[in-house]
């Protein structure tokens, strides 16, 4: 049998980090302090293997969260029965701890895009992912997480605001939200870039303030890249000052939720991650305390 990592306490939030590639060998020899680990769903959808097998030696020693890139989630044609079938037989093989996608779409009639692409805010999109979302939870057995998408086109016919949208999603099919922070200050840049006035922080806090705390059921915090006239959530980097300040107040907001550090390009050593995760668990610790603790 194998010896289960150390857990930290169950006072502390959970705090997780992306296990990529690069990291395999390293966290399972290591064993850090870890609440939770998550991993690309998509990559282990090949039954049998060193994949799965490296993925259930994991899921032996830490809780998994399977994380996807591909349900299409917002597809009007909706959603791949094969896809939806791997997903399945994957949530049944390693019991996670959460499941989670996009609030997107990539899938058409004839193709899949292949990318995460923003779903127009208006009552037809919203009926199309309620749909999708409640096909996916029963064939899961199970609620999943939809993350909230760095959007780098807008469509014109919107008919609400995103945290309306994801706010009424939840509500209609009993889906979690999961708020991806960094997402949140990268579209507030883009907004800027756009020649969009004010403060992007501000943009952000009215943001989180505007969604129902009782739906969110995970936070997820990452770095992104200044390209000039873009801002793209690349996941290459250390997350930034920013968004730690509005991670403290989602935390203050949402309370003590599982949050993860992904970290997807230009992957440094993981005692890197490690460091952005106990960042992360100190910040949200420091926003919970009683304000004469913190003085």
């Amino acid at each position: 049998m194998t010896t289960p990592a150390h857990r930290l306490p169950a006072a502390a939030p959970d705090v997780g980090i992306g296990w990529r590639h690069p990291h395999h060998a390293a966290l399972l020899e290591q064993q850090p302090a870890l609440d939770f680990i998550e991993v690309h769903s998509e990559n282990f959808f090949t039954p049998g293997g060193a994949a799965l097998a490296v993925l259930r030696e994991g899921r032996e020693r830490y809780p998994v969260s399977l994380h996807g890139v591909g349900l299409s989630l917002g597809s009007a044609v909706g959603i791949d029965p094969w896809h939806l079938d791997q997903l399945a037989r994957l949530v049944q093989a390693i019991d996670p701890v959460r499941v989670s996608d996009h609030a997107s779409f990539a899938r058409g009639p004839s193709a899949h895009a292949a990318d995460l692409l923003p779903v127009p805010m208006s009552h037809a999109a919203l009926d199309a992912m309620c749909g999708n979302v409640g096909r996916a939870q029963d064939r899961l057995r199970r609620p999943i997480a939809v993350e909230n998408l760095s959007a780098y086109v807008q469509w014109a016919d919107a008919e609400m605001d995103e945290p309306t949208f994801l706010n009424m999603l939840s509500q209609r099919t009993g889906c979690q939200l999961l708020v991806d922070v960094n997402n949140l200050y990268v579209n507030a840049l883009n907004a800027q870039l756009r020649g969009e006035t004010g403060d992007p922080l501000d943009r952000c806090r009215h943001w989180l303030d505007a969604i129902a705390p009782t739906y969110v059921g995970e936070m997820h915090l990452a770095g992104h890249v200044h390209c000039g006239d873009i801002v793209i959530d690349d996941h290459g980097s250390r997350v930034v000052d920013a968004v730690w300040a509005l991670y403290r107040h989602a935390v203050q907001r949402f309370g003590a939720l599982p949050t993860l550090i992904e970290w997807d390009t230009d992957l440094p050593d993981l005692g890197v991650l490690l460091d952005e995760a106990s960042r992360a668990r100190s910040v949200a610790q420091q926003a919970l305390a009683p304000e004469e603790l913190v003085a």
